[in-house]
């Protein structure tokens, strides 16, 4: 047990990204925090994904996936895509295809196009490691941290103990 786990890991610093899946005929998005590079040659991101979520089937589905960097101006993005179970959270978005055919949501500031290389376990939910196929700045700005959330997420909750 760890005593004021909630405050404790809200002190790690990381970023918000909406992560977008489709497998040709569906798709789906939902916001990530515990997102990472994890390789210089070939570049490539690890997340964090809940296996039981819709967006992991799709992703092993495909094999493909967008990380899209969030700005500060981004809260309700992160908002809307934080919700599970919502169906057609894309529609209210302006989306592209990406490279592998991923969407890329425009309205970030920048994305990461990426095919899945591995998933492995890591508790209640599993890292997915992906290569980065291709990347750009869409837009200029600062990214939005998850400190700046508040818990939105609801996450402080899910701490045992």
């Amino acid at each position: 047990m760890i005593e004021n786990a909630s405050v404790l890991f809200n002190r790690i610093t990381h970023g918000v990204y909406v992560i977008a899946v489709s497998n040709g005929t569906e798709q789906n998005a939902f916001t990530a925090a515990w997102v990472m590079q994890v390789s210089f040659d070939p570049p490539m991101i690890a997340f964090s994904i809940n296996p039981e979520h819709y967006s992991y089937k799709l992703l092993q589905a495909s094999g493909v996936c967008t990380v899209n960097v969030l700005g500060q101006d981004h809260l309700a993005i992160a908002a809307h895509f934080g919700q599970p179970g919502v169906k057609e959270k894309m529609a209210t978005y302006r989306w592209q295809a990406g490279k592998t055919a991923a969407p890329v949501l425009s309205d970030c500031l920048a994305y990461f196009d990426c095919k899945l290389s591995h998933t492995t376990d890591a508790g209640d939910h599993k890292i997915a490691v992906c290569e980065v196929i291709a990347a750009a700045e869409l837009n200029s700005g600062w990214p939005l941290l998850y400190s700046q959330t508040g818990n939105m997420d609801g996450s402080g909750e899910l701490y045992k103990g």
